[in-house]
């Protein structure tokens, strides 16, 4: 069985990503895949539009598959993981700048690696289950893969919020913050993807759309606001601490939880994506983090307390946010000169 399926029915390119047992967990093959196919549907005019989904409920796609960046990264080898992601963010970025409509639909678990394919597409669906959430730092990483460009656009402080605490977003939560457009139920389905592949207008989209559930937090957007305005990661922390109610101490518990380094270089990534970058931007400032993430953070760290020995216990190299200097986050997110990321062949570092 393939990871992926790519094929072309009627006027759709139609890319599935069938990994179902893995939560459609994306790998360097299937990244590479589906660039490829969107290079080749560009120039071909039979192709109207882009069909983007996956096997299974339970998950569009739930991140990268990490175990072979942690084999690859224990070994010394980043360079693995250095050309991953870079693979990885110029076909995130295809997407988003795709000159034919690209569908997206978000089943279950949307988090991580899976929001660079989903999230940045034109027109993108949820429904009664979606579950979508940037949960890097819970493993020090930053929101990567143009995240840090949609939680900058996020309503008011919202961004910082779902950055720096992993939260997840149900399909109201997702589409207030910026992260889906329509809300499609779910056994609509295959009737709107007929209908896709079929005429291969993107307008049948809004057509089936229905009014999306109520957002918690856009209801919690003044409490978020007030905690996540704090000018650094530190006087976050203090300000949830002191806080009453379900936000602030779901918040305090997350911020306890996730890598400090990691924490206080999204704080810095999401608000300069906030004063103006560009997506293309956003992406190369992330990659400076990813870039050195397996040798100087705490990445290696992350995934081996949560997916090698499962001990949930890591061992951050910051055991508090004030531990955490502006010369650390200087340090992670300093240009990288020759290495810079490389998004066309229009470019130069």
């Amino acid at each position: 069985m393939t990871d992926i399926q790519i094929g072309q029915t009627g006027h759709a390119g139609r890319i599935t990503l069938n990994r179902p047992d893995a939560l459609n967990a994306l790998t360097a093959e299937m990244s590479v895949r589906i660039e490829t196919a969107l290079t080749r549907w560009a120039t071909d005019d039979t192709v109207r539009l882009v069909v983007i989904d996956a096997e299974g409920e339970k998950a569009f796609c739930a991140g990268g598959d990490i175990a072979d960046l942690y084999a690859k990264g224990t070994a010394g080898e980043f360079t693995f993981g250095q050309d991953f992601w870079r693979q990885e963010y110029r076909m995130n970025a295809m997407i988003a700048g795709y000159g034919k409509p690209v569908v997206t639909f978000l089943p279950g678990f949307t988090m991580g690696g899976g929001v660079g394919v989903g999230c940045h597409a034109s027109h993108r669906i949820v429904c009664e289950n979606s579950q979508i959430a940037m949960p890097e730092c819970g493993i020090g990483l930053v929101p990567d893969v143009g995240g840090s460009f949609l939680l900058g656009r996020a309503p008011g402080h919202l961004g910082e919020y779902l950055g720096l605490t992993s939260a997840r977003m149900a399909a109201g939560d997702a589409i207030h913050a910026g992260f889906a457009d329509h809300f499609v139920p779910h056994d609509r389905w295959a009737a709107l993807t007929e209908t896709l592949e079929r005429d291969g207008d993107a307008g049948a989209v809004a057509q089936m759309a229905v009014t999306p559930p109520p957002s918690q937090m856009a209801t919690d957007a003044v409490e978020i606001d007030t905690l996540f305005a704090r000018d650094t990661l530190g006087d976050i922390v203090i300000a949830c601490g002191a806080a009453e109610g379900d936000v602030a101490a779901a918040a305090t518990k997350a911020l306890s939880r996730n890598a400090p380094l990691a924490m206080a270089c999204a704080l810095q990534l999401i608000r300069d994506a906030r004063t103006g970058a560009s997506l293309t931007q956003a992406l190369r400032h992330e990659y400076r983090y990813t870039f050195r993430a397996q040798e100087q953070g705490d990445f290696l760290e992350g995934i081996r307390a949560a997916i090698i020995d499962r001990d949930r216990n890591p061992a951050w190299a910051h055991r508090s946010a004030a531990q955490v200097s502006d010369a650390d986050i200087a340090a992670m997110l300093a240009p990288l000169g020759d290495d810079a990321l490389i998004l066309s062949s229009k470019e130069t570092p």
